[in-house]
């Protein structure tokens, strides 16, 4: 009979080659990859004896940490099928989850913002006390996620439109994707990658692809400048994985340090503009590159060849994937037109969780519809216009939220915004903009603002609307909620 893969076995393997390497480093310390997959072990002995077993979901619920990544593996090592979920989940959301999915247990440490009845145990760390706890309706009897063979991870995508669905990702396409993301990344033992980003939305071709080819992880504690400058500096770091928040709150440091370590620095989540790229460039002395992830597929896009002149691109698909720009019917486009984004290739997701649907029903011929908007130069360089769902149409004139958006954020005095579609009882759909401006902010001349986009944008395209807000909704993730 043949043996199942097993994503632990990864973390297993680099102990093995490298077992005194530091595999991460925490707010408490350095761990080495031997001391990381003892943590496992250890974690993985309590968890079987308390029940875990093959076929049953367990979500864990923490703070960026050695424990939360010893959690998910510990999970995986039992054979269960593990779901990493943010912190600032709610305690309501957590039993939508249960209720909709069959989930058996969680596993929480103590800044969880959700709280639980019917708790199996206590697990005191030296550093943290985390929690077991039963689903009030555990079954044991019920396979989690039953329609995909060998499932290991559960991630829910970050649900701009609040709809958030569960990709089921088995033990073989998370090795299909960390495999062919590291042969464009080329990560190993002699890197060190800083961390900021969330792991519960971050942790197959980051977390499981560092640990994979024996690579070192410093986990920051915070998302501010003065942070990340001084962990790289620190930690010499070679790779810096961000999103363009960070970015831009580099951008803002003042000090004049440098970051002279850095081979790369990758920015995802959500695209960024060129003007945020060139001024990290100069401020910084190296550019930025856009990676588009996804997690029904993972790392299938990357702009490393192209980063300084087209740092608002998406990159080339990587070797192993292939790409294609089509209409609303399916049909290739010509180069540099507009139409849906395309991918195919390994490591695709094996299904959504619920309603369950397996890979083939998902697929087209095993292409994946993104549901973004992009066009592709003769050259296989990919640019994102925005997503088709959120495109507002005006007279006929395509208009994406995210280009707007990009605009607007450049004045000094918006913090952030939204752009959305509105109907004109006679001029059909026009552009409207929810803005958050900066503190100190009380008294805002709103035709400067017009005069702003004026100067940047077609006519059609500058919101005919503007409402100042407190605050926008936001995904865990850091995405903008669209209605």
């Amino acid at each position: 009979m043949k043996t199942m893969l097993k994503v632990p076995n990864f973390l297993y393997q680099s102990a093995q080659r490298w077992p005194n390497n530091t595999s991460m480093t925490d707010e408490w310390g350095m761990v080495t990859y031997a001391e990381l997959e003892a943590l496992v072990g250890q974690i993985a002995a309590r968890l079987k004896a308390w029940g875990i077993a093959p076929h049953l979901g367990v979500a864990v619920i923490g703070k960026n940490s050695r424990y939360f990544i010893a959690q998910c593996f510990a999970v995986m090592e039992c054979g269960a099928v593990v779901i990493p979920l943010s912190n600032q989940i709610t305690t309501d959301e957590v039993n939508e989850i249960i209720k909709t999915t069959g989930l058996y247990a969680i596993l929480a440490d103590q800044t969880t913002r959700a709280h639980f009845d019917n708790t199996l145990e206590i697990i005191p760390f030296a550093h943290q006390e985390w929690r077991l706890f039963l689903s009030m309706d555990a079954n044991k009897s019920i396979h989690f996620a039953a329609h995909v063979k060998n499932p290991a991870l559960v991630r829910f995508t970050s649900g701009t439109t609040r709809i958030s669905k569960g990709v089921v990702l088995s033990h073989e396409s998370i090795a299909e994707r960390t495999e062919s993301a590291n042969q464009a990344l080329q990560l190993g033992p002699a890197d060190t990658i800083t961390w900021v980003l969330s792991m519960a939305y971050h942790f197959v071709v980051t977390i499981i692809l560092y640990l994979r080819y024996g690579s070192s992880i410093v986990i920051c504690k915070n998302s501010m400048a003065d942070t990340l400058i001084e962990n790289t500096n620190r930690y010499q770091s070679s790779l810096l994985y961000c999103s363009p928040l960070h970015i831009r709150l580099l951008v803002q440091d003042h000090s004049g340090r440098k970051m002279p370590s850095l081979k790369r620095v990758i920015s995802t989540s959500v695209s960024i503009t060129r003007a945020e790229c060139q001024k990290f460039a100069e401020r910084f002395d190296i550019p930025v590159s856009q990676a588009y992830g996804i997690i029904e597929i993972g790392l299938p896009i990357l702009n490393l060849k192209n980063n300084k002149d087209h740092p608002d691109a998406i990159g080339h698909v990587l070797p192993n994937y292939q790409a294609q720009i089509v209409n609303d019917q399916g049909n290739p486009l010509p180069a540099g037109e507009t139409g849906l984004l395309f991918i195919r290739g390994p490591g695709m997701l094996d299904g959504y969780l619920d309603p369950p649907s397996p890979r083939e029903e998902i697929l087209k011929n095993g292409w994946f519809n993104t549901g973004d908007l992009a066009a592709m130069d003769a050259d296989g360089l990919i640019q994102i216009a925005g997503r088709k769902k959120s495109m507002i149409n005006v007279a006929g004139n395509k208009v994406f939220p995210e280009e707007v958006e990009a605009v607007l954020n450049q004045h000094p005095a918006v913090k952030l915004c939204r752009i959305s579609g509105y109907m004109h009882s006679f001029l059909g759909e026009r552009v409207q903009a929810d803005i958050v401006l900066y503190e100190g902010q009380k008294s805002f001349d709103v035709e400067e603002l017009i005069n702003f986009c004026r100067n940047r944008l077609s006519p059609y395209k500058i919101p005919q609307k503007i409402n100042f807000v407190k605050e926008l909704p936001m995904t865990y993730s850091q995405k903008l909620i669209r209605y």
